[in-house]
């Protein structure tokens, strides 16, 4: 058995892989992120994440810090539109001390105000470091564009000036209310059997009350396609193409995935890094990605190149999309595209932080976990003309985004 399941009294689901090895690697993953902010509280999120080594009622912040520090480990945290997750990595031998951290830090957090007036400097400067990133800047502009009016369709980061006027009674209330055990996972994987794994989510989880989440999201409302120039003085146009796609559970995301791979994918021999770099010259980074959601996705393609080549790249890609909307794949390139794919998710899986990342989301979001033969066994199973449909309904009426 790959994974191993459970579910403590409280709620909290549990999975756990036992792999050979001196390291271990364990997560709690709470389905709340920013996507789950009132309009009020746009960057709460990403705050409450930061909080959350602030202090408890056990520790300091300062001890927070150095508890797996001190053993050679460490403690961090992200926050994304629809997940907030607390990891660790330590020692095989010190899995308890870090399941006990990630407890304590998730549910006796103090969020003492006169540190959290610190961080908020700190997120002031890590939004600065942003906005000097026009890539970044550009992407997260278009989903702001393409989800608009949703819960979607702001920035995780938020806003300083609205940063600013948080206090830990919001922190204290945003957690409160979108922190539910019926949406929490701990996810493990070392060298230690799944009852060791379970014996100690049970010891430092289970005594959490059982709370359940009062409110459902809700699935954005659609847009029209749109083109936008926005004049940003940069040394280069940064361009964006893309357009929505299905949700994470719906069965057309993994040819679309697929499709996407093979499109702009992170391989030298992509489509669109042969046509618009190797070929012409014209970019030096140029990807496609698919970006699922709970009840949508994003699928983008991003480019950078001289002001003077933007309309001659554009003409290259639409080229490429074109193709891919009326001409099925042969069954080589079927076949090729495939194996790649395959052996990429093979060559990921060998991180075991970031497989234990991905199990503990999936069980979160779909409430069971595909082994990783199951998961190749599904893309063998594609179709040519599935991936043709597919980029006959993403790869129409997109949207675009450049800064100049």
């Amino acid at each position: 058995m790959e994974f191993y399941t459970y579910t403590l009294p409280n709620g909290i689901r549990g999975i756990h892989r036992q792999v050979r090895g001196t390291v271990a690697h364990c997560a709690l993953v709470i389905g709340a992120g920013s996507r789950d902010e009132r309009p009020d509280q746009y960057g709460l999120a990403h705050l409450t994440e930061h909080a959350f080594f602030k202090g408890t009622t056990r520790r300091r912040a300062w001890q927070v810090n150095c508890r797996l520090e001190n053993l050679g480990g460490e403690l961090n945290a992200f926050t994304t539109k629809e997940e907030t997750t607390i990891h660790a990595t330590t020692l095989r031998g010190d899995f308890a001390k870090a399941a006990e951290l990630i407890a304590d830090v998730a549910f006796r957090s103090t969020f003492p105000d006169r540190e959290l007036d610190r961080e908020k400097e700190v997120i002031a400067d890590e939004i600065n470091t942003y906005k000097d990133s026009p890539a970044d800047m550009l992407y997260d502009t278009f989903e702001d564009m393409l989800f608009e009016g949703s819960e979607l369709g702001h920035n995780i980061l938020g806003r300083k000036a609205a940063l600013m006027r948080y206090d830990g009674d919001a922190i204290r209330a945003f957690v409160n209310r979108t922190h539910t055990t019926d949406r929490m996972v701990f996810s493990s994987i070392g060298s230690f059997s799944p009852k060791a794994a379970e014996a100690a989510a049970l010891r430092y989880f289970g005594g959490q009350a059982a709370t359940t989440r009062g409110f459902e999201r809700t699935a954005p409302a659609a847009v029209g396609a749109f083109e936008k120039t926005v004049t940003k003085h940069t040394h280069q146009t940064h361009c964006i193409i893309g357009n929505r796609t299905c949700g994470i559970d719906d069965a057309r995301r993994l040819p679309l995935a697929l499709l996407v791979n093979l499109l702009g994918g992170p391989s030298a021999n992509s489509l669109l890094n042969v046509e618009v770099r190797e070929k012409h010259g014209l970019s030096y980074n140029i990807e496609a990605t698919c970006t699922p959601y709970g009840d949508c996705g994003l699928a983008a393609i991003y480019f950078s190149t001289e002001h003077a080549h933007e309309a001659q790249c554009i003409e290259l890609i639409e080229r490429q999309l074109h193709r891919l909307r009326t001409t099925p794949l042969t069954a080589r390139q079927l076949s090729m595209a495939k194996k790649q794919f395959i052996a990429q998710l093979a060559i990921s899986s060998e991180s075991n932080e970031s497989y234990m990342l991905s199990a503990g989301k999936s069980l979160l979001t779909h409430g069971e976990v595909d082994t990783m033969e199951q998961v190749y066994a599904k893309i063998r199973a594609l179709t040519a003309a599935q991936l043709t449909e597919a980029a006959e309904e993403v790869f129409t009426g997109m949207s675009r985004l450049t800064y100049r």
